[in-house]
């Protein structure tokens, strides 16, 4: 019993020091445990912290922004007038445009129709502009935070390179009523705020009502009544559904939608409206088909082509002024008389089916006459100083200012022959060749082929920087066949450069602004006269004139005579699709452009045709009162053009050192003047010299050390002369064989 007894004592013991064990590993199990978890622990501390002091911070600093906000916007409110004021007030600026002698030409500014409240607004014009300018009008502060995101997002990844695009109806009226249209982040900050402020102070009903009756439309109608007066002959509360959808099209660009410019860009506008109107649920799908082209337009009368030359010179106020609103009287360079005469001249001498223009510039580059197109009302496109054209022959006029300043004179003779140029091969207008020819007829008779061997002669980019130091701003090509005519041009650049030569070759800058006033006659802006520029010589201008009096008096522009002194060139551009006449009379240019918009041939269309019959009958009126003027076309070249030998190159040899044969240096006035520095070959001393004279020796070219240096050694004095020491005779100079001094020492220097 006891050794059993001491077995199971001993089991026992062993069990407990077996469980002690067990227990002694688990726990250090569980303290390495304890010891991994607190690491974890403590790292997902740290990033709870810093993202808890992001959160603090940035919820404090949305907070302070959203405090400055509510300042900024409740101080905007304050400042806002009342909605009664706002409702009396016109922001639109009144301009009184003013010909050259003073009269009224036209006053162009705002029209604002009748008020209407919004519950007179017709619900179609209504529904139309939230479409199509803000559909979520109704649910925003203001700012539409959707659009305001997206915008963000275009400008971080750059696929739009301006703010725009996220204006509200009410940010739309506050930029109109308070703010210019830049679009800067800045101007957008202070929309914003405006545009809570408005909403803070405001209705939407209200604002609605402000914007419909305040809101641009184009041709100076302020408000929903006026344009539609303008474009309906009806009031606005008569508005149809298709007639809404043309109105709200026009606020994104006037310009561009008017229907009284382009009709087809306003009815493709207004379909877009009427499909946005339809997938808000403001019209049914039947009510989106109706054909906006169906829609009466008003009849536009009373409109002229002064509005090309106002539509020209006007936009220049924002350079020229300070921004204002206050109204302001503007004195042009526009004669009536002659743009009357200018408009009748195109009407009557454009082709069917083509158009015309006209720029009449006076010798200082006064606009006198502007004529942009045959109908404004048709199209107000101004053909005269935004089209891009190609000259043809006219551009003529660059090759030969390039030729004469190279050297060529009128009467050089020149080769009409086939030519070949880079793989280009131009031909004469007639198919054939004269051979040869003086460049005064080549010019007269625009002889292509000449054109090209002066061209490539004188180097195609002599040409094109004669253009542009001519004023020619235009892209120029500098291919073979730019010497014809193939880069396009504006005609108002052509008639500039023509005035240049009309002005002796001094620069000449187009100008239609002399001053600007307020109302009152206070005195805004006026110009200065600049100062004057010589682009070429005179010889040039002088040659320049020959040519392109020649050309009118015998060659392609005989159209052109006027009964007095005219200089101008025609212009023909393949298949006729341009036609071209651009020249001068008694110190008015003029140039005439006639074509298609669609750059189609028009049968019969030459530079020498009807553009020269235009250009004559409008000119006979502009220079009625006029001195006639003869050209200076006397060719007054330089003397180094005149006499190209070396002794003129070098001036009187009486007048400057030079070395006799000797090495000596002789000094002005001592040289005898019958005798010349050099010997001539068979002749000894000049015989008609005086024996009797003492004879003084010339100083020495160079020193006697020199000398020694050069040769090596001292110089023997010359027994025979009696010459100062270091003075070279003629058997004592190395000769020009050897190229070695006496003695066989080499000269170093020399």
């Amino acid at each position: 019993m006891s050794k059993r007894g001491d077995r199971l004592t001993n089991k026992s013991a062993r069990g407990s020091r077996r469980k002690a064990t067990e227990r002694a590993s688990s726990s250090s199990k569980r303290t390495k445990g304890s010891k991994k978890s607190a690491a974890g622990t403590g790292g997902g501390s740290r990033f709870w912290r810093w993202t808890k002091r992001l959160v603090v911070w940035g919820g404090a600093v949305a907070l302070l922004g959203a405090v400055f906000l509510a300042f900024a916007v409740g101080f905007a409110a304050r400042s806002i007038p009342s909605f009664y004021q706002l409702k009396s007030t016109q922001n639109a600026q009144t301009i009184l445009v003013r010909a050259r002698d003073g009269s009224e030409i036209v006053e162009i500014g705002p029209s604002f129709g009748e008020w209407l409240t919004y519950q007179g607004i017709p619900d179609n014009m209504k529904n139309a502009m939230i479409a199509v300018e803000d559909k979520r009008y109704f649910s925003h502060y203001g700012v539409d935070p959707v659009r305001t995101a997206g915008a963000v997002v275009e400008g971080v990844t750059g696929s739009r390179s301006r703010v725009g695009g996220t204006s509200t109806i009410t940010q739309q009226l506050a930029r109109n009523v308070f703010l210019n249209s830049n679009r800067t982040f800045d101007r957008k900050a202070r929309e914003a705020v405006l545009a809570m402020a408005l909403e803070w102070k405001f209705s939407k009903e209200q604002i609605l009502e402000l914007y419909l009756n305040k809101v641009y439309f184009g041709g100076g109608a302020y408000g929903i009544d006026s344009a539609s007066r303008k474009f309906f002959s009806h009031p606005a509360k008569e508005l149809s559904v298709a007639e809404a959808s043309i109105i709200a099209g026009l606020v994104k660009a006037p310009s561009r939608y008017s229907p009284t410019a382009d009709v087809q860009a306003a009815v493709d506008r207004a379909q877009v409206v009427l499909r946005l109107m339809r997938e808000q649920g403001y019209i049914t799908a039947e009510q989106a088909s109706v054909d906006v082209d169906t829609v009466e337009l008003k009849q536009q009368s009373g409109q002229n082509s002064v509005r090309y030359f106002t539509d020209w010179a006007l936009p220049q106020l924002d350079i020229l002024l300070p921004e204002t609103f206050a109204p302001i009287e503007v004195w042009t360079t526009l004669d009536v008389g002659m743009q009357r005469a200018a408009t009748a001249s195109i009407d009557a001498n454009t082709p069917s089916g083509s158009q015309g223009a006209l720029v009449s510039l006076d010798r200082d580059g006064a606009i006198l006459a502007l004529v942009g197109g045959t109908d404004y009302v048709e199209t107000n496109f101004n053909r005269a100083t935004s089209a891009l054209r190609q000259p043809g022959s006219s551009w003529k006029l660059f090759v030969y200012l390039a030729a004469l300043e190279a050297g060529y004179t009128p009467e050089d003779r020149v080769v009409d022959t086939p030519v070949t140029i880079d793989g280009w091969s131009p031909r004469n207008a007639n198919g054939r060749n004269v051979g040869e020819t003086s460049l005064r007829t080549s010019f007269a008779y625009s002889i292509n082929t000449v054109a090209a061997q002066l061209g490539n002669e004188v180097g195609f980019g002599t040409v094109a920087s004669m253009a542009r130091r001519f004023g020619v701003s235009s892209p120029i090509s500098t291919y073979p066949s730019m010497v014809l005519g193939s880069s396009e041009v504006r005609l108002i650049e052509m008639t500039r450069a023509f005035a240049a030569i009309s002005a002796r070759g001094n620069s000449v800058e187009p100008y239609g602004i002399t001053k600007v006033t307020t109302a009152g006659g206070d005195l805004l802006y006026e110009r200065k006269k600049p100062r004057d520029v010589a682009l070429v010589p005179d010889y040039v201008v002088a040659g320049m004139t020959d040519l392109l009096q020649t050309a009118v008096q015998t060659g392609t522009g005989r159209s052109a005579q006027i009964g007095r002194p005219v200089a101008g060139k025609t212009g023909t551009t393949s298949s006729n699709k341009d036609g071209w006449f651009v020249g001068f009379s008694s110190g008015i240019t003029t140039g005439v452009w006639m074509g298609r918009d669609d750059a189609k041939a028009v049968p019969g269309l030459q530079g020498g045709r009807a553009p020269a019959q235009a250009f004559a009958a409008y000119m006979r009126y502009a220079v009625k009162d006029r001195a006639v003027e003869e050209f200076d076309t006397e060719l007054d070249l330089p003397e180094w053009r005149l006499e190209p030998d070396d002794e003129y190159l070098f001036g009187d040899p009486d007048d400057y050192y030079f070395i006799d044969e000797q090495g000596n240096l002789v000094e002005p006035g001592r040289r005898d003047p019958s005798d010349t520095p050099f010997d001539v070959e068979g002749e000894g001393t000049p015989q008609n010299r005086d024996s009797r004279l003492p004879s003084v020796e010339p100083p020495p070219a160079v020193s006697e050390d020199f000398l020694e240096r050069a040769t090596g050694g001292a110089l023997p004095p010359d027994p025979n002369s009696g010459a100062a020491p270091g003075i070279l005779q003629p058997s004592q100079q190395r000769q020009p064989s050897t190229g070695r001094p006496p003695g066989g020492s080499t000269a170093p220097g020399l």
